[in-house]
Order: structure tokens, then sequence, then C-alpha cells
């Protein structure tokens, strides 16, 4: 069986983290008393992801290894010059002689993840297990998170609709907790050949790349009738996009049982 990668899409400073990444990458922030890297990390081995590469750019020197106090081989780190003023579609298209070296080298898959997410390792294990050569994990107990996080839970969940376990639908605005059966985490599988539709759509998109968020560039695959399976996840994982994130999620965490405790 062909084994897997990972990588770790860091190159953003996470504005609304405000003061708290003023010097740090958004990854570096801690949660659980560690960096929301170191995290990352963990569970995309644990899960069947490795090697892993991580891809920098605000302050990237902080990502490398050593600097984590992790040996040097740890994990591999490239860098988006570009980042102040691209996005993570650009950040990913960073990687490609990366990634296309380690299928050239035997790869049969790999795990793409956002950076200011924690999640549980089985939920990359079940992402690589899924047949697609496209697929994303997706949250069915999205709602108490969204609603610790904004109250109403309409005020920043998108749609998200799939049928038998291919995604439908996602990146709208929604009218209603009707038009949602799940949020997208920020984690997605490619294969080689997975890979190869992302490389050439991205070719089509020409410099708009630069200007296309992760949702919406599913969106096309799915214009393009590109197959993307959507697996299911029942919470244990969580995103960071402020600072009242990270202290709400510090006080759901003193308690025991709830949901999306990654760990």
């Amino acid at each position: 069986m062909k084994h897997a990668v990972g990588l770790i899409l860091a190159a953003g400073r996470g504005s609304r983290m405000k003061g708290l990444t003023g010097d740090r990458p958004k990854c570096l922030t801690e949660l659980a008393g560690r960096p929301l890297l170191h995290w990352q990390l963990d569970a995309l081995r644990t899960g069947g992801a490795a090697p892993l590469l991580v891809v920098g750019g605000y302050l990237g020197h902080m990502l490398e290894p050593e600097t984590q106090g992790m040996p040097a081989d740890a994990y591999a780190t490239l860098e988006n010059p570009a980042w102040a003023r691209t996005n993570m579609l650009s950040t990913l298209l960073c990687a490609a002689p990366w990634l296309e070296r380690q299928f050239e080298q035997g790869a049969g898959q790999a795990v793409i993840s956002y950076s200011d997410i924690v999640y549980h390792p089985g939920h990359v294990a079940a992402l690589l297990a899924h047949p697609d050569h496209v697929a994303i994990t997706y949250d069915t107990l999205w709602e108490p998170l969204w609603r610790l996080r904004f109250g109403d839970p309409l005020l920043d969940a998108e749609t998200f609709r799939q049928e038998g376990g291919r995604l439908a639908e996602i990146g709208g605005k929604p009218g209603s907790l009707d038009d949602i059966c799940g949020q997208y985490m920020g984690l997605i599988k490619v294969s080689r050949e997975g890979w190869r539709t992302v490389t050439q759509r991205c070719a089509r998109l020409g410099d708009a790349v630069a200007r296309t968020d992760m949702t919406g560039f599913l969106r096309l695959l799915l214009g393009d009738g590109t197959p993307v399976g959507a697996v299911p996840v029942a919470g244990r994982w969580c995103e960071t996009d402020s600072g009242d994130d990270l202290e709400r999620y510090r006080r759901a965490l003193a308690a025991p049982g709830w949901s999306h405790d990654w760990r």
C-alpha cells in the first residue's frame, strides 16, 4: 500500500488575531499548552501522513524545525514569498515541486491542512481511507461549535450539502440551518490523479489563482464535474480565527466531555 504525505499551509499572518500574531505566525499561537502547528504535525503523522511539509510566509524563519525544538529532519519547509498579496491556493501551488517529487517517489496520497485548525488524528485516517481522488472532511456537529464562537451560527456558517458521500454545494450564504448538513474544516486529500486535476484547474485560472479562496476553488471543481468526496466526522476539531476563539476554547476544554476536544 502506498504511503501518504502531509502539508500544512502556514503562510498567513492571521490579521484577525491582532496582537497575538505581532511576533509569530498564526500557527504558532498556543492552545491547550502547545502551538497549533505542533498539534497539526502530530495529528498528521499519527493519522498516517508523513513525510511532512510546512509552507510558510509571514515570519517564516520561525517555522524551521530547529526553531521549534525539533530535529532538522522533522519536516521540510518552503516559503510563499508573495504571502502578503496571495492566498492559500497560491501557497499550495508553492508546494507543487515538493509534492510532485513525493508522488514520483511512491506516495499515493497527500493531506493538505490549513494551519489555523486542530483536529483528531482519526479525521486524517478517515480522509485517507476515502476512495475519491479529491476529498474533504466536514463536521456534522458543527452547530454547537459555531454557536460557541458566534452566538448565531448563521452569522458565519456557509452552505454545505453532500449527496451520496460526494460534495454537492459549498460556500454559499445559507438562508436557514436547513441549508447546512455540516461545515468544511480545512482538511483536503488528493491522490496523484487528484493533484493533477488541481494543478490543471489552477492553470486555467491563471492570475485569478491569487484571488480564489479554497472553498471557491472547490466550487470550481464541482462546476467542472470533478467528484469531491465528503467524509463526515463528529466534532473533535476546531478553528482559530481570533483571540476570542482561543479564550472560548480554553474555557470549553476546562470542562470534561467537550464535543470538539481534538486531543
